[in-house]
């Protein structure tokens, strides 16, 4: 599973989910879509694969992720 998230800056707290998609290029789309056009704005695709952490948690891993557009 892939999830989208646009990003204004490094922080965490600036991620904004776009959308979850199980295929790649569905993904990939979707986030170079997300940041077309827009300035100061980058996007992150994270994988899941069934990895969970002590609490229980899917961990994430980033396996693309843009330059911010200027």
């Amino acid at each position: 599973m892939f999830q989208v998230y646009t990003s204004t800056d490094k922080s965490e707290l600036s991620k904004n989910l776009i959308g979850e998609f199980k295929e790649w290029d569905d993904a990939m789309d979707c986030a170079e879509q997300a940041i077309e056009g827009k300035k100061g704005i980058r996007y992150i695709v994270e994988e899941t694969n069934g990895t969970v952490n002590s609490y229980g948690e899917q961990i994430p891993t980033v396996v693309a992720e843009s330059d911010f557009n200027d």
